[in-house]
């Protein structure tokens, strides 16, 4: 069934039109009667009748296909909307001819009549032959000009296919006076943007002990044999112990003691530095004396290593100055610099290649020197933010590098491309890593109160089954070290204690208060099985058993 609306609206209007004919009536006496006779009538008529009006049947199943638009009324003001088919090229091209010349194709009418066939502008038409936008020719403008020197012979002024063009403009240049008040205003704001360069300071030692060499002509660098161990040997102790109570304090650094290194392979002699400018050589055995004192930095040094053979060291510091010192003389013997603080300096380990070091910057950059020539020779930049440290592994043909962006980096030596890159969205930043005494492994700091391991051969893998917590670092780069056989872990904290972990099963053995401040370095001794040396932000040196 179907409502027929417009049947509906005929209806009402007629009804509207005879109401107003029996209102013109009711004047007439005579005719009254009749008349609301055959309105009564009708009326009944109208509404007995008006269903069927109304609604009318439909045969057959509907359509469910059909939209609310197709069963829309075709029926418009402007007529009957019927669906048609236009090329999509046909509408686009009546389209731009209509907005281009204002006429287009009627499509309502079929006829040859040249003034009947166009809508809009006919004399357009008429003067266009009808030809749409795309028949019509395009607009004759005038070729730019160029300058002529076609002449190959005038070397000078030979122009060819290279001449501007006679209305072109040359880019802008500022007058002379102008260029001058420019460049007046750049060297300005040059020397303001300048950092004030740090001076390299003095250097001088002071010894500390009478005499320098003993009896029989050898210097405090001599191995000693009378202390019970054997010093000399490659081989570590069969099996180490826990340490537990305090047995030395080494006392002369007026601040916070930023690192301590024991002297390769031996380690009969420890070196200090500190934030007082001053690294300290200090005796192991014996009396456990100051030995000598280097002054030459002119602010806190931040990180120290010995050479392979120990007679030389490198020191860096905050003053943007990396200085090579020997260990007996005290003698500075050169400076290196690129005007960016060095945060840790590192010496090639191989034999053949002690007149090579790197150093992590504070501009992302780790930059390897040569000694002899004090010239930097190459240059590893890949890092995204300032580089932590530097350790040497797989026979040191590769280093690791950490850094403030959170990732750590395997490095060919003197390729300056990484060839393994680690960042994990969970890694925090790892700014102290050691090498494990048989070089498997790289115990990484962590600065979410972990100690992670990774593997220091051939895939670089973090070992999830070896993971050490228990300690508060509090955002502190604390030293990791193991014991030489390799059966303990231990760390300093941010509360100035020492921690010991058990490498088998990461459980957490030991804790004590070793230094009242932060305890930022934390070195087992090669050759003892229970002696530990730490240093703190308190600036002492404390010697453990």
């Amino acid at each position: 069934m179907i409502l027929r609306f417009d049947l509906l609206m005929e209806s009402v209007s007629s009804c509207i039109v005879l109401s107003q004919v029996l209102s013109s009536l009711t004047n007439s006496s005579s005719v009254f009667p009749l008349i609301s006779i055959l309105a009564s009538k009708m009326f009944l008529l109208f509404f007995f009748f008006f269903p069927f009006f109304l609604i009318t049947l439909q045969f057959g199943p509907e359509n469910p296909f059909r939209t609310q638009q197709m069963a829309a009324p075709r029926n418009m003001l402007s007529g009957y909307a019927e669906p048609a088919h236009i090329n999509d090229f046909m509408f686009e091209q009546q389209r731009r001819t209509f907005a281009t010349y204002g006429y287009a194709l009627d499509p309502s009418l079929d006829n040859h009549q040249v003034s009947a066939k166009y809508i809009g502008s006919v004399e357009e038409a008429e003067k266009n032959q009808g030809l749409t936008v795309f028949e019509t020719g395009q607009k004759k403008t005038e070729k730019r000009k160029k300058f002529k020197e076609n002449d190959a012979s005038n070397i000078d002024g030979f122009l060819g296919p290279w001449a501007k063009y006679v209305d072109e403009k040359d880019v802008a240049k500022p007058s002379e006076e102008e260029q001058k008040e420019l460049d007046e205003i750049t060297a300005k704001r040059q020397k303001k943007g300048k950092q004030e360069e740090e001076k390299p300071g003095e250097e001088k030692t002071i010894l500390h002990v009478k005499e320098m060499y003993d009896y029989q002509g050898r210097s405090y660098l001599h191995i000693p044999q009378d202390v019970g161990v054997n010093l000399r040997s490659s081989v570590p102790p069969e099996k180490c112990y826990l340490p537990k109570k305090q047995i030395h304090v080494w006392s002369g650094h007026t601040k916070g003691v930023s690192a301590v290194r024991l002297f390769p392979l031996s380690g009969h002699l420890l070196l200090s530095c500190s934030m007082d400018c001053k690294i300290k050589l200090w005796e192991v055995y014996g009396d456990r004396r100051c030995l000598r004192t280097f002054i030459g930095h002119s602010k806190a040094v931040r990180d120290i290593c010995f050479n392979t053979s120990g007679t030389q060291f490198l020191s860096a510091a905050y003053d943007r100055y990396l200085k090579l010192w020997d260990t007996e003389t005290g003698q500075c013997i050169s400076r290196f610099t690129n005007r960016k603080v060095p945060y840790c300096v590192k010496f090639n380990p191989d034999e053949d290649k002690q007149n090579l070091f790197v150093a992590g910057m504070s501009d992302k950059k780790i930059v390897q020197w040569d000694i002899r020539s004090g010239e930097i020779v190459q240059e590893y930049d890949r890092h995204l933010g300032a580089v932590n440290t530097i350790v040497f592994v797989d026979e040191n043909r590769r280093f690791v590098s950490t850094s403030d962006d959170k990732s750590l980096r395997v490095w060919e030596w003197d390729i300056p491309v990484d060839f393994k890159y680690i960042a994990e969205p969970s890694m925090h930043s790892m700014p102290a890593v050691t090498l494990s005494p048989n070089g498997k492994w790289l115990a990484c700091q962590s600065m979410d109160n972990q100690i992670l391991i990774f593997g220091a051969q051939n895939r670089f893998r973090l070992n999830k089954k070896k993971i050490f917590k228990g300690h508060m670092v509090a955002g502190y780069a604390c030293q990791v070290d193991f014991s030489p056989d390799m059966s303990y872990v231990i760390s300093g904290d941010g509360n100035g204690k020492l921690n010991i972990w058990d490498w088998k099963t990461t459980k957490l053995y030991s804790r004590f208060k070793a230094h009242d401040k932060v305890c930022i370095g934390a070195v087992w001794h090669p050759h003892e099985t229970s002696k530990v040396i730490t240093c703190g932000w308190d600036g002492l040196i404390k010697l453990w058993d």
